[in-house]
């Protein structure tokens, strides 16, 4: 019996990781978060409307949107791809979104 060498085998095994990391990357299915990523709950202000006065806002719209999921306010930023996440109080209570049926604890 001849032994074989080991350095190819190892060589593909590596190869083949990498490339698989690249390609799950590429597609976005892999995300390196940064720090610069996250979105801070202070980078949100509550505007309350009371009715008579007047409030302004700035006619750019912000790079995240809104979705009513299961109940729970969800934002996605349209400017960093993958970047999700869900609105949350000082207590880390998920915010709830009106006109859609909360999920019952079971």
């Amino acid at each position: 019996m001849t032994e074989r060498d080991p350095i190819p085998l190892i060589l593909t095994g590596i190869a083949s990781i990498v490339g698989t990391i690249g390609v799950l990357w590429y597609y976005g299915y892999l995300h390196m978060a940064k720090p610069e990523d996250a979105l801070l709950l202070s980078d949100f202000t509550m505007l309350k409307t009371v009715p008579g006065e007047d409030y302004k806002v700035s006619l750019k719209p912000a790079s995240q949107v809104a979705q009513c999921i299961d109940g729970v306010l969800v934002l996605f930023d349209t400017q960093q791809k993958g970047l999700t996440g869900v609105l949350v109080d000082n207590k880390k209570q998920a915010v709830r979104c009106m006109g859609q049926d909360t999920p019952a604890l079971q």
